[in-house]
């Protein structure tokens, strides 16, 4: 699994990057593999604000179509542009040029809820 020790991890197979109190949001390697070929992303508003849970993001592959939600709750700051033009970014470098939006925490103990990568991996291998 190519993860990255310093993300935390949803059980929606979603990832978080958090600096300060930014959390950029994607999907992880095994989601984008699960999902397949991404053919099109409908991303959120900058200033919209969402709860913990709530979709945040519309996914969809050739296979089906994903909500990710809100892996935290916070105001969307900034979203991926690039991937209006080039969804397939997500499945290209989930990690890097396929983030979906970043976010301003609202509450730093939703960000403690998530997983370590080595919960993920353990949550990710049942």
């Amino acid at each position: 699994m190519a993860n990255n020790k310093d993300l935390k991890y949803t059980e929606d197979h979603d990832w978080v990057e958090k600096t300060g109190h930014r959390a950029k949001v994607g999907i992880t390697d095994y989601a984008q593999k699960e999902l397949g070929d991404i053919v099109f992303v409908e991303l959120p508003a900058e200033g919209e604000e969402f709860s913990k849970g709530e979709d945040l993001v519309v996914v969809e592959s050739v296979k089906s179509v994903s909500n990710v939600k809100a892996p935290v709750s916070g105001t969307v700051t900034e979203v991926n542009d690039r991937l209006e033009g080039e969804p397939e970014l997500i499945n290209e470098s989930p990690w890097k040029d396929g983030w979906l939006v970043e976010l301003d925490v609202e509450n730093e103990k939703e960000f403690e809820e998530l997983m370590s990568e080595d919960d993920y991996e353990e949550f990710s291998a049942e």
